[in-house]
């Protein structure tokens, strides 16, 4: 009887959990063009360090 009323308790905090992060995640998602923004940008650092490193 317990362990029935503990499994629906566990589940009912996973449902929450797992709704949580997903709603998280869509409302804090950076868009396409600011992720492309800053991977060109690392990118052009790190050429930029390579550069100095070989001079």
């Amino acid at each position: 009887m317990v362990a029935k009323i503990w499994k629906k308790v566990l589940m009912l905090i996973l449902i929450v959990a797992c709704t949580f992060n997903v709603i998280n995640k869509l409302v804090h998602n950076l868009s396409l063009e600011e992720e492309l923004l800053s991977s060109a940008e690392y990118i052009q650092e790190q050429q930029d360090t390579e550069k100095e490193v070989i001079k």
